[in-house]
């Protein structure tokens, strides 16, 4: 997938040459890609000077002319968004790993499309007379966008020498190196990724309210605490029970299926109630570095029982980059319930959507699992009874209008680790849930 044209030689060199040489490749994606290897054949024409003497400084080029795979039918790679960088081997008189690197210029990539990757230049200094011969070696493909995700491609049989220099004794001193470019640069993937994290977001780490006493003694065997709901002006913090919920996910690359235990608390305040959506334990790492503020998962908690229609509720975005390999997670999501109807009413966890790197994610349960009971007092203008229905997820009724919403800040909202239980699709990442450690 290498080739070059274009040379910069130091003083008194001898028009360029340039050469080609074809071999066997097997390219890594990135582990979090779920795509297997890919195994091809990468082509490259190598331009050096022909011939050059001690001390000068020669630059080469490595051309592309035909990459070891195609973009994979998966996503559509935006223009300047890749870039390659290898080493390219230089025997013979001298010895040297020179590196190579090449801009990130590229034309729109389309599905399963021919990779065009720009000219990779690298520099050599001669230190010794004799014949110099430059080999390619192992390549490297960065993508980076939405996020920055790298494939390794190296050489599966013996490279044939692509380029050979004849270096004149012309006094210059010892010491070759490879100057130039840095020798260690990203790598990316020949394709992007296409498999998905089957677990949902889990993990929250903020304190359970704890159950007053009078919480206590009415239980909650219909999904948690269910006492002083109403205008009595008594319990003004209820627990709720955690439930496994059985998500139907929609994802940008295809669908999934996977269970979250979640848990919905309320709190009092007024004739209204604050709630707060918790995802529960199971703990895992980011597999990609993600981009502070580019991560958004919110919900539409259902109402059963008594009231009708959905409560949205919504986590706030990263606020700080999240490194591959931190412990990441879901955060706390937050909302106002005014109630529409006096009575018992139900919350259950409803759709959730992930919004991550210009990519949305559905999921919706496959069933209702009631997490907290409370007895509420009708509002003005609360959620039965309101213009539109609250769609729901898992059979709750879907008359009735959608409760008042708003993500007020009651000290709830924390800081938005990563949602990654969707998918993260490499060179174009969609995330999934991905409970674990919440940035602070």
């Amino acid at each position: 997938m290498l080739g070059g044209a274009g040379i910069l030689l130091g003083v008194a060199a001898a028009p360029a040459q340039a050469a080609g040489v074809a071999y066997a490749t097997e390219c890594i994606p990135p582990a979090i890609s779920g795509l297997p290897p890919v195994q091809g054949t990468t082509k490259v024409e190598i331009t050096a000077p022909a011939e050059a003497k001690v001390g000068d400084e020669v630059e080469v080029v490595w051309k592309f002319v035909q990459a070891a795979s195609k973009n994979p039918n998966i996503l559509d790679l935006e223009q300047n968004t890749v870039q390659p960088t290898g080493t390219l081997k230089a025997a013979g008189a001298q010895t040297a790993d020179i590196a190579m690197q090449g801009p990130r210029e590229n034309p729109p990539i389309p599905k399963n499309s021919d990779m065009k990757l720009s000219d990779m230049k690298g520099k050599l200094k001669l230190t010794a007379p004799g014949e110099v011969t430059l080999t390619p070696g192992a390549y490297n493909i960065n993508v980076n966008k939405p996020i920055s995700t790298d494939t390794k491609c190296t050489p599966k049989e013996t490279v044939q020498k692509a380029a050979t220099i004849k270096v004149t004794d012309g006094g210059g001193g010892p010491g070759g190196t490879t100057g130039g470019l840095p020798t260690v640069v990203p790598t990316l993937p020949t394709g992007v990724p296409t498999d998905l994290p089957t677990g949902l977001p889990t993990g929250s780490s903020s304190p359970t309210p704890t159950p007053s006493p009078s919480e206590s003694e009415t239980g909650g065997d219909a999904g948690g605490s269910s006492t002083g709901g109403g205008g009595d002006g008594g319990q003004s913090d209820f627990t709720g029970k955690e439930v496994q919920v059985p998500y139907e996910c929609k994802t940008p690359i295809g669908d999934k299926e996977a269970t979250s235990p979640v848990q919905i608390n309320a709190k009092k305040n007024g004739g209204s109630f604050d709630l707060t959506v918790q995802f529960k334990k199971s703990v895992m790492d980011s597999p990609a570095d993600i981009p502070k503020d580019s991560v958004k998962p919110s919900m539409e908690v259902v109402l059963g029982g008594a009231d009708k229609g959905t409560v949205h509720v919504e986590g706030p975005t990263n606020s700080e980059d999240i490194k591959a390999g931190e412990p990441i997670e879901i955060p706390d999501l937050t909302g106002t319930y005014k109630p529409g109807a006096s009575g018992e009413s139900t919350l259950s966890p409803g759709v959730l959507t992930i919004e991550a790197l210009g990519t949305t994610t559905t999921c919706t349960p496959a069933k209702t699992e009631v997490s907290l009971t409370l007895d509420t007092t009708e509002q003005a203008s609360g959620a039965a009874g309101g213009g539109s229905a609250g769609g729901s997820a898992g059979g709750s009724s879907t008359d009735g209008g959608l409760a008042a919403t708003g993500a007020e800040d009651h000290g709830s909202l924390k800081a938005l680790g990563l949602v990654a239980g969707t998918a993260l699709l490499l060179g174009g990442a969609v995330f999934t849930f991905m409970p674990g450690r919440r940035l602070r």
